[in-house]
């Protein structure tokens, strides 16, 4: 018996499409990587599904996956989005997702793009829970060294989990666990 390993790509990727034929009736395009978006051109986009006309001009990104957003774009805000990929890398993709979606997060600009310093100032880690992160920061900042046994029982962890969750977002990992970003 061999075993199957199922490796989860999440690099983001649009499907580009002639607009000219779109608006015609003919659905003509393709697949690409947002990190590929610089070299994406008419010619790569219509790939022999159909003859290119003089009118065909423009391309415009009709689907995406494994973004934040869920929306039509242009070329230069995938290729953006590709940019914040290469900055970020694939391990810290879908925490930096998270980030986008929670709402919680800085965009560099007007639009929907993330600030990739403001992303790794703010995010503290994947853990299987805030609790978990809670009682890590306690352990790391010896916030109950120096208190007495019967102290240290009687501390009301959910209400100082609670509490301290107000300065932080806490968004679900697809993978399981949260991803933790601090409130600035």
């Amino acid at each position: 018996m061999t075993a199957t390993t199922i490796t989860m790509s999440y690099v983001p990727r649009f499907w580009g499409s002639c607009l000219n034929c779109y608006n015609n009736g003919y659905l003509v395009g393709d697949w690409f990587d947002c990190t590929e978006a610089g070299d994406v051109d008419l010619e790569s986009v219509h790939r022999g599904q159909r003859r290119r006309s003089p009118y065909c001009e423009e391309i415009w990104c009709l689907d995406v996956e494994n973004l934040p957003v869920d929306r039509e774009m242009d070329l230069l805000e995938a290729a953006k989005w590709g940019e914040v990929f290469e900055e970020v890398g694939e391990e810290l993709w879908p925490a930096l997702c998270a980030w986008v979606r929670s709402g919680c997060y800085v965009a560099q600009g007007t639009g929907d793009i993330p600030s990739v310093p403001d992303f790794l100032e703010r995010y503290v880690g994947h853990w299987e829970s805030f609790r978990e992160y809670a009682e890590d920061q306690v352990e790391s900042t010896g916030m109950m060294a120096g208190w007495s046994a019967d102290a240290q029982r009687y501390f009301n962890w959910d209400s100082w989990t609670r509490d301290l969750r107000h300065d932080y977002t806490v968004e679900d990992a697809p993978d399981g666990g949260v991803y933790v970003f601090r409130n600035l």
